[in-house]
């Protein structure tokens, strides 16, 4: 029996594949009978084989399938060893150690250039067996060239299926799942080297006017056109990515001081101030950047995700287009925020709102001509809250919307029960905020309250900020504030600017628009004796009013110096606690008499009246109510 005989004896019991019958049934045999057999298997496998031996490497025998994959002729293998038989020695190599080593049996993937040039990929596994105390190897081969193409198309779609998942489509950068893989492992780095990083949290500025005044179209322009400038001014080792919409994410994680993360800021901010040109029109956008710092600022990706978040909502806060860094003050303001904000939506819930009401007075006659509706919050534990300390955040929240019907509620029904006890009806006015006026249709609102209480639109007037119209101005596609305004006034309504002179202040509204009144803010009043400068800011605001034919109301009253240089100016109208503090529905009766304002005895008047006015929260008190509920 010759080798090739012997070593598939060998291996025919040694391999898993091989049933027990055949082995049977080659032992019953003769031994030439079973040579000849275990010969023509071996020549007529369909795998390719060869027969090694352990010591000198030289090919001992190659089935016909070996030698047609590997493109030998029958004489061929017996003059060559492993090595020459494989032109690449390392691979060779690596495939003599791996059959060497008994313990490892994971095949041995190579390639393999025949000699027409012809190149495949071939799989090896192979087996060591000792015969007549002599190593051999038994060296199983197939053709894996269409496997190994068909794996390489698969981690092509596979890599280019994560690549989809882990970046932004529209702009080409990193995303959110992206970050969220990538930022431990670049916190824990920073850890191991001591070193500082840096989140850059950056939102555009009014990008949702351009989006909405121009079209999606050209807000996804210029989103691609902000990711590219922000990739050209960091290095190239810094991590840009989108986290969706107009947020974006800069993580600097090579830096040694705050003035590398300061200096990266500003050039950012001076590249995306730039105008930027799509489709042949100009547009300037700003960005407002908030900044957290490892480890100072948090050990995790959510803390300093949520700081640079904080910080950037204080950079918005300060005017846009600048840059924050976290501080421990702004996280005491955002708990304080949010401590105010459950209260407050529990006061909506539970009845602790009120509306009060403070005359506006003829400044001749010192006759009642109107009232000011104004907000209060008594919260049953902290007392009076000012509405300084929750509007803003009311309207952040969206919480304005409800409350502004709940004022204008509250309104009609107080006006329904001093109709009813006979008294003489006269205008009230409402604050109305921006939020308010953007996202609910106000004039179907009144319309169908004053239906239901029986009272006329006229008999409300709408104070809203030079802001809010001009917010409402630029934000609405294809609507304007003029619109708004001028729906309410078809039903009746009056319209006042308020806090005039301390917003935009363009004359050209005035000059367009039609407004009732102008309510002087009382900065301006305050020192209207003293200041010079306010006292010709008053003066030129009565003195243009006066050829519009608008009546201005002149607020904050508080001493007989500021009324007489008011007459003298030929302010029409004012308010204040010269005349009276605001007071409770039922306490305002006495106002709707017709009779004239004493001022002689106001102090007596007033402590008749409920001169509770609002006083300081006990702030402490609900930050302490919300670190408890924060844990």
């Amino acid at each position: 029996m010759n080798y090739v005989s012997m070593v598939c004896v060998a291996l025919a019991g040694a391999l898993e594949t091989t049933s027990r019958s055949v082995v049977r049934a080659l032992s019953r045999l003769r031994p030439t009978s079973a040579g000849a057999v275990l010969d023509a298997a071996f020549e007529q496998s369909p795998h390719g084989s060869l027969l090694v031996d352990a010591r000198t490497l030289r090919i001992v025998a190659a089935n016909a399938e070996v030698r047609r994959l590997l493109g030998l002729s029958e004489r061929k293998p017996r003059a060559l060893t492993l090595a020459q038989l494989f032109s690449h020695d390392l691979e060779a190599d690596a495939l003599i150690a791996r059959l060497r080593d008994p313990t490892l049996r994971e095949p041995v993937r190579l390639e393999h250039e025949d000699e027409n040039g012809v190149t495949i990929d071939i799989e090896i596994s192979g087996y060591a067996v000792e015969i007549r105390h002599e190593r051999l190897l038994y060296l199983t081969t197939h053709d894996v060239t269409s496997r190994t193409k068909y794996e390489a198309r698969l981690l092509e779609n596979q890599q280019r299926l994560a690549h989809l998942a882990h970046h932004d489509q529209l702009t080409g950068l990193p995303n959110r799942l992206f970050l969220a893989a990538h930022l431990p492992g670049a916190i824990d780095a920073a850890r191991h080297e001591g070193r500082i990083l840096a989140i850059l949290f950056l939102d555009l500025d009014r990008f949702k006017h351009i989006n909405d005044s121009r079209g999606h179209e050209t807000g996804d322009q210029l989103l691609k056109a902000v990711a590219q400038r922000l990739r050209a001014t960091v290095r190239d080792e810094d991590v840009v990515v989108r986290m969706g919409g107009d947020e974006f994410i800069v993580l600097l994680e090579d830096i040694h001081s705050t003035e590398e993360v300061n200096e990266a800021a500003a050039r950012i901010i001076d590249a995306l101030s730039n105008p930027v040109i799509v489709n042949g029109r100009s547009l300037v956008t700003t960005v407002s950047i908030g900044v957290s710092l490892y480890p100072r600022d948090g050990a995790d990706m959510g803390e300093l995700l949520r700081h640079s978040d904080t910080a950037m909502y204080q950079a918005k806060e300060r005017g846009r287009n600048n840059c924050q860094i976290f501080s421990p003050v702004m996280d005491r303001r955002l708990k304080q925020k949010i401590a105010i904000e459950q209260h407050l939506r529990a006061a909506l819930e539970s009845g602790q709102l009120d509306v009060y009401y403070q005359p506006i007075v003829d400044v001749e006659s010192n006759r009642v001509v109107a009232l000011e509706s104004l907000l209060r919050w008594k919260h049953p534990q902290y007392g009076y809250v000012p509405p300084d300390r929750f509007i803003a955040i009311a309207e952040e929240t969206g919480l304005i919307i409800p409350i502004g019907e709940f004022v204008l509620e509250r309104v009609l029904q107080n006006m329904s029960q001093w109709r009813d006890a006979g008294c003489t009806l006269i205008p009230v006015a409402i604050n109305v905020s921006a939020v308010q006026l953007q996202r609910s249709n106000l004039a179907e609102l009144i319309v169908s309250l004053t239906r239901a209480s029986g009272l006329r639109p006229s008999l409300l007037q709408i104070e809203l900020t030079e802001s809010a119209i001009f917010e409402r101005r630029e934000s609405r596609n294809g609507e304007s504030s003029r619109d708004a305004v001028a729906h309410l006034r078809d039903l009746g309504v009056q319209i006042a600017i308020d806090d005039f002179g301390t917003g935009y202040s363009s004359l050209s509204y005035l000059k367009r628009w039609r407004f009732d009144y102008l309510k002087i803010d009382r900065t301006f009043v305050r020192d209207l004796v003293t200041d010079m400068s306010d006292l010709a800011i008053v003066g030129a605001i009565i003195a243009m009013a006066r050829h519009l034919h608008i009546p201005v109301i002149a607020e904050g009253i508080e001493g007989w110096q500021q009324l007489e240089k008011l007459r003298e100016l030929g302010c029409a109208l004012a308010q204040g606690h010269l005349f009276a503090r605001p007071t409770s529905a039922r306490k305002c009766r006495r106002y709707l008499s017709g009779e004239p304002v004493d001022l002689v005895n106001r102090d007596r008047r007033i402590d008749l009246l409920d001169s509770t006015d609002i006083g300081p929260i006990a702030i402490s008190e609900i930050l302490e109510g919300a670190r408890k509920a924060s844990g």
